[in-house]
């Protein structure tokens, strides 16, 4: 092997290499992923399955993710205050007891629409506190210098999943049924459990953890909106995630009224942005520069551009091949702006700023997903791709306008203050 090799190789591993607590972690968080995907793509088809409309599924979207816009920031405050492992091994074991849940009424027939949306609803009122745990708890693992590293070798075995699940739960579903993906997925979750309970707290790089004392939520979101480096990324995220990321409805439709297909068609289709999001993951974790925001709007705009070319392809032969340049930079825009929150952030407040990001991330599925799901249902999945497409190039290109035209911005009195409770003089004003 080349020393250019080792070199690259090395850059790109270093975060599994230098920590034990992460390879642990991010093998059972592998093992769970193939899982999750092989749940969402089963209850994406048995929602379909069950009322056989594109604004259902958005539904389904929207009380799979609304709690976490509605729960999330106080989902942050508890990263903030409390054991992080510990809020990830009781969110791991109800995921997978929502999952058994789902297995058991679709393995014996009973399950109608409304029972899925109170599993949807639950699964997302564990989000809205398993997320920010999640997503703060990679620093403590690896500590900052391999933050965006760590990230983004997450990433790619999230995506890798990707490629895997949706697969196998297609083939599943297609050949024993379509209550199989639901009871792997519930068995998956003790991989995580158990690695989570292996990691060795000496090896751990902890940070301060906030008070218990009140007034934490409201002063953490003083603190993101008093930041420029925090507030300007999270706006072009909620815009991007709310009106963009929300894609995922139209796959299905795509599927099965554009091209003809069933469950096969559209796990294969879902499996090839997985591999597009594999490589772009891989390649995020062998960068080392810091992400920037002209970085960020740069990946908006290739984003936009990869939706508008799906929802223009003739054939499904070629839509599989245009899924991967999708996946690649819907992942490098994901990476970039989850890792620029988080160097950005105070260690102390970096749950908190997390829950934001997961709010505008997964939260913002509620507003986008039912709009996504009723322009496909009634203009055609293509007309979908090629709006949320316009929306994502829209804001990039409005970023990367507004950023050149903009002058140094000094932040306001307050904005470097560290995030906690008022003081007495604040809470008395």
């Amino acid at each position: 092997m080349s020393p250019r090799i080792e070199a690259a190789f090395s850059r790109t591993f270093a975060s599994l290499q230098g920590s034990r607590n992460f390879r642990l972690y991010l093998l059972g968080h592998l093992i769970s992923a193939v899982g999750t995907w092989m749940n969402f793509t089963a209850s994406s088809w048995l929602v379909l399955h069950l009322s056989g409309s594109g604004t259902a599924l958005g539904v389904n979207m929207a009380l799979m993710f609304g709690p976490v816009l509605l729960l999330g920031a106080w989902g942050g405050v508890f990263a903030d205050r409390f054991d992080k492992r510990r809020i990830l091994i009781v969110t791991a074991s109800a995921y997978g007891v929502l999952s058994l849940v789902t297995w058991s009424l679709v393995v014996t027939d009973i399950a109608q629409l409304w029972m899925v949306y109170t599993l949807s609803l639950g699964y997302g009122v564990v989000t809205a506190f398993d997320n920010p745990a999640r997503q703060s708890f990679y620093v403590e693992m690896v500590g900052e210098s391999r933050l965006t590293n760590a990230v983004s070798l997450n990433s790619a075995a999230f995506t890798g999943a990707r490629i895997v699940g949706p697969a196998v739960a297609g083939l599943l579903i297609a050949t024993v049924g379509l209550s199989w993906p639901f009871l792997v997925d519930g068995l998956s979750y003790v991989a995580v459990i158990g690695a989570l309970v292996a990691l060795r707290p000496g090896e751990m790089h902890p940070h301060p953890r906030s008070t218990r004392e009140r007034g934490h939520l409201v002063a953490g979101l003083r603190y993101v909106w008093r930041t420029p480096e925090l507030r300007r990324p999270l706006i072009m995220l909620a815009v991007v995630f709310t009106f963009a990321f929300p894609f995922g409805v139209l796959v299905p439709l795509l599927a099965q009224r554009t091209f003809g297909g069933d469950a096969d068609t559209f796990g294969a289709l879902s499996a090839m942005g997985g591999l597009g999001a594999f490589v772009g993951a891989i390649s995020m974790a062998n960068r080392a520069t810091r992400p920037t925001l002209r970085g960020l709007a740069t990946w908006t705009v290739a984003f936009g551009a990869a939706l508008v070319l799906v929802g223009l392809t003739p054939t499904l032969w070629l839509a599989f091949a245009v899924m991967v340049p999708l996946g690649y930079v819907s992942m490098s825009f994901m990476i970039t702006g989850n890792t620029m929150l988080q160097l950005a952030a105070r260690p102390e407040a970096r749950g908190r700023v997390m829950a934001l990001y997961g709010m505008v991330f997964l939260g913002s599925t509620p507003i986008g997903s039912p709009v996504v799901g009723w322009i496909a249902e009634h203009l055609g999945p293509r007309v979908g791709f090629a709006i949320t497409g316009g929306i994502a190039m829209a804001t990039g290109l409005g970023a990367l306008w507004l950023r050149r035209r903009a002058t140094a911005e000094l932040p306001a009195d307050g904005a470097e203050a560290l995030p906690g409770p008022p003081s007495r003089g604040a809470a008395a004003a």
